[in-house]
């Protein structure tokens, strides 16, 4: 097989590996709600779709506190929660998990401002139902690029943006540069560190058009001899293209390519063929 052959065989293989992944029954076609619960300690909420009431825990304790009945039938770590129960978030080190029914599961997300969330997965959703496949370009060679990675010197962030924040930006640490030229145009991206891989969040001319409007994702990690190797035939979709319970970033402005990168994933499709939404 050639450099090209084993290249696409990979990419088809990594491929299939994304689409049985989106379809898992917490995977990002399964979320049904990310719903915050906040205002006074010890005060239930109900959540959309799910039984119980929900309360914020006092300040610098994870996660949620769940009032709930036996007939409620809600298992909190394996048992039924019957009174009050606290759902320990992910940020704890023995995180809750929460299963609703057999196919209606749950666990607690923690926000950057000190807050909580109930996350509820449906392995059965309307989505995952409806789902046809992600559309992708073919394998372009033109669009694997040997940046250069050169680790800052003093300590940098960079704010993004995200969908669902009014404008806010949540401030990200930048550990290095990642440059690179091509076709006579310089780049300097900027990265950071996402469950122990690089993650670049970036737009190009294609989004709206060809591919999902917000941008698109790429995991990578810096090569031993102080380079990056950026494959976009793996740039994926973020989170928010499969479900709009998620709020994902949005390329900051030097990630932003004014060319079309016509390579990587395009658009999540409907079985119809149509756009899932």
């Amino acid at each position: 097989m050639t450099d090209t052959d084993t290249a696409v065989s990979g990419l088809a293989t990594y491929r299939e590996a994304r689409e049985r992944a989106v379809r898992q029954p917490q995977g990002v076609l399964a979320l049904v709600n990310t719903q915050w619960i906040t205002g006074e300690t010890g005060v239930g909420q109900p959540i959309w779709g799910v039984p119980g009431l929900w309360a914020p825990r006092e300040p610098g304790e994870s996660g949620l506190v769940l009032t709930a009945e036996l007939a409620d039938g809600i298992l909190v770590d394996g048992r039924l929660a019957q009174g009050q129960v606290v759902v320990r978030g992910r940020d704890d080190e023995n995180p809750s998990e929460v299963r609703f029914s057999d196919t209606v599961s749950g666990f607690v997300i923690a926000g950057e401002d000190g807050g909580y969330a109930l996350r509820v997965w449906d392995a059965e959703s309307e989505a995952i139902s409806d789902f046809g496949g992600i559309d992708a370009f073919p394998y372009n060679p033109d669009w694997v690029v040997r940046a250069a990675f050169r680790p800052l010197d003093e300590v940098k962030a960079v704010g993004f943006e995200h969908v669902k924040d009014d404008g806010r930006t949540r401030e990200r640490v930048i550990p290095a540069d990642i440059t690179f030229e091509k076709d006579g145009v310089a780049y300097t991206l900027a990265a950071y560190w996402d469950e122990q891989k690089l993650l670049l969040v970036f737009g190009d001319a294609t989004n709206g058009d060809s591919t999902y409007g917000v941008g698109r994702f790429l995991k990578v990690l810096p090569n031993d001899d102080g380079t990056i190797t950026l494959d976009f035939n793996r740039a994926y979709l973020p989170p928010c293209a499969f479900s709009y319970h998620f709020n994902c970033p949005i390329p900051p402005r030097q990630n932003r390519f004014a060319v079309a990168i016509e390579a990587g994933e395009k658009n999540v499709l409907a079985r119809s063929g149509e756009l899932l939404h």
